[in-house]
């Protein structure tokens, strides 16, 4: 209850964001090249991010 109004901390759900594009990326590199491409670039977009914060 007294979370619920706390804000959250920018490179903590920027690190969440990018955990999972990783993990979308690795899992539709079997399906679709071309889409786990521009997913894991996305993912590199937000680590440079992270380290923009760090």
């Amino acid at each position: 209850m007294f979370g619920l109004f706390k804000k959250k901390d920018p490179l903590k759900a920027l690190q969440k964001q990018y955990a999972d594009l990783q993990q979308k990326s690795f899992d539709m590199s079997t399906k679709d090249r071309a889409a786990s491409d521009k997913l894991k670039a996305e993912a590199e977009e937000i680590a440079k991010q992270i380290e923009a914060l760090r």
